[in-house]
């Protein structure tokens, strides 16, 4: 027989809470399990700042920057979700990834480090000028733009 999975008191890649058989007040476990999913499930930011927005709604999302203050102090690098008035912060992992809306660009985290490809340098140099060549550059990169693989 298998011996049954035993977990600590939460999950391992999002910290998400555990219910245990005979635990008190298991909605607030539940409700906050909830919520963070709700916050990284096709995660959506609204940018990267240092300090927290003066007027946050519910259901938005920050990154927060190497050098936070106020209410973010001490969560670099983390996904700040805004949830029922409050600030939860999520430690994201390799693979993560989000939609910054403020750079209209996905981004993926990598070793502790979000990245995302820069818009390459356009065509330049030469003797003679191709036209075609330099539109098919220019079609391409508007492309990968409008599908948030380069900044817009």
């Amino acid at each position: 027989m298998v011996d049954p999975l035993r977990l600590d008191g939460a999950t391992a890649r999002f910290a998400l809470p555990l219910l245990f058989a005979g635990q008190a007040q298991k909605e607030v476990f539940v409700n906050q399990a909830l919520a963070v999913l709700d916050g990284t499930l096709h995660c959506a930011i609204e940018g990267e700042a240092q300090t927290p927005p003066p007027n946050p709604v519910d259901g938005t999302a920050w990154l927060v920057g190497p050098a936070p203050t106020g209410d973010w102090t001490g969560c670099a690098g983390q996904i700040a979700l805004r949830q029922g008035g409050q600030w939860l912060f999520v430690v994201p992992g390799d693979g993560f990834q989000l939609l910054d809306r403020s750079r209209r660009q996905v981004r993926h985290c990598i070793a502790g480090t979000w990245r995302a490809p820069d818009l390459p340098a356009p065509p330049s140099g030469g003797t003679v000028i191709d036209a075609e060549a330099r539109q098919a550059w220019r079609a391409l990169v508007a492309a990968l733009q409008q599908w948030g693989v380069f900044p817009a």
